[in-house]
């Protein structure tokens, strides 16, 4: 998944869920090796633990054995939590 690709599905989930909060992006799953080659530089640095690692205010989750997707927030369950709506593309 490229940069741009991340980011048209993080926008077509959050058009597609209108006032549903459980249908909006809910966690970014992320295979590592996917993350050091192509994905890093979109993150910002956490501000705080519970913050994490998020991109456009979404939490990510990496690992080895994860499959590289955008989660809604009903798939994601607490691992997403704190929930916050998504950021426009800086």
């Amino acid at each position: 998944m490229t940069p741009d690709d991340l980011h048209a599905q993080l926008d077509a989930l959050q058009a597609a869920a209108g006032d549903d909060d459980s249908r909006k992006p809910g966690l970014i799953t992320i295979r590592s090796d996917e993350w050091i080659e192509r994905l890093y530089a979109e993150s910002v640095k956490p501000k705080t633990i519970a913050d994490g690692i998020r991109i456009r205010d979404i939490k990510v989750a990496i690992s080895a054995d994860a499959m590289t997707a955008v989660l809604t927030r009903e798939e994601a369950g607490d691992r997403g939590e704190p929930y916050r709506e998504p950021q426009a593309r800086a």
